[in-house]
């Protein structure tokens, strides 16, 4: 088997957490924050961890972490 490419896109976005699961970062928060409310945009700020109908497929682009 030849070694498999990490998909670089996927591997500045994504991070493995100790148990395994991948956290990434929420959208809209890059711009048109101003007709978002405070306790939005604070929620935003905030990572989450990728579904697990998702795992999957982040998975199969980061082949080493």
């Amino acid at each position: 088997m030849p070694k498999l490419k990490t998909h670089r896109g996927a591997a500045k976005r994504f991070k493995i957490t100790g148990r395994g699961k991948i956290k990434r970062r929420k959208a809209y928060k890059s711009h048109l924050l101003t007709g978002k409310s405070s306790k939005r945009t604070r929620g935003l700020r905030k990572t989450t961890l990728v579904s697990k109908s998702e795992q999957k497929r982040v998975e199969r682009l980061l082949p080493y972490k």
